[in-house]
């Protein structure tokens, strides 16, 4: 086993340090929020780890043994088990700061309009790519939990800081993700995607990280109004 694999969990625990230490250092009480934001992780987490472990078997995308620990559950090298709770981790703290930065930030008409259009379009990209499976699933679950959200969900008031983290966790999302694709950790089946690109990260990779954000947003919202515990 040489340097190359530590490569995938020496990145995933530099962005957790980094994470812990500004939240720490800030004093912002997001780790003392740990009750809500690990339940918040769990239950995404869960559904995929259980759709990349089907991808993986089926050979959607595959891990290159060079960067990787080389230790599996489930036939998914615990690296991408972990991946779901880091990206996760820091995704919802940029959510939490931009809450308590921008209190007086408001407009959930133009993001429900926004959000309106945004359906739309994930919906006719799941239809036209129906035989892409990454892009095909990406967009559907994301349409069907996009859709719950807006009109089944008392989520629209948070639309706005949603729309705000997002953009703004794409940043060390695509430094993380763009790593991990350029060495590369993570190959994809050219057959089962888009093939647009974002430096060396697939569209549809964006899309399944808004999915999981939103899931991650609107379980800890649910459990912070309601505090179960």
């Amino acid at each position: 086993m040489g340097i190359g694999n530590f490569i995938y969990v020496i990145l995933l625990a530099a962005v957790t340090l980094a994470t812990a230490g500004i939240s720490i250092w800030r004093r912002d009480g997001y780790i003392g929020q740990l009750k809500y934001i690990l339940p918040a992780m769990i239950f995404p987490a869960v559904i995929f780890i259980i759709w990349d472990m089907r991808f993986t078997e089926i050979g959607i995308w595959t891990f290159n043994p060079k960067y990787i620990l080389g230790e599996t559950l489930n036939g998914l090298p615990i690296e991408e088990w972990l991946f779901f709770f880091v990206v996760p981790f820091f995704s919802l703290y940029i959510y939490e700061i931009l809450q308590q930065k921008l209190i007086r930030f408001n407009q959930p008409n133009i993001f429900v309009a926004l959000t309106l259009v945004l359906l739309v379009v994930f919906a006719l990209i799941a239809y036209f790519y129906r035989k892409n499976l990454y892009t095909f699933f990406t967009f559907f679950l994301l349409t069907i939990y996009f859709g719950y959200t807006t009109f089944r969900n008392n989520f629209k008031k948070n639309f706005p800081k949603f729309y705000l983290s997002y953009v703004a966790a794409l940043v060390p999302f695509l430094i993380l993700r763009g790593i991990l694709t350029a060495l590369p950790v993570i190959s994809f089946n050219s057959e089962h995607i888009i093939n647009i690109h974002i430096f060396t990260v697939p569209v549809e990779d964006l899309a399944y990280f808004f999915l999981l954000h939103l899931m991650n947003i609107t379980i800890f919202e649910y459990l912070k109004i309601r505090r179960f515990f």
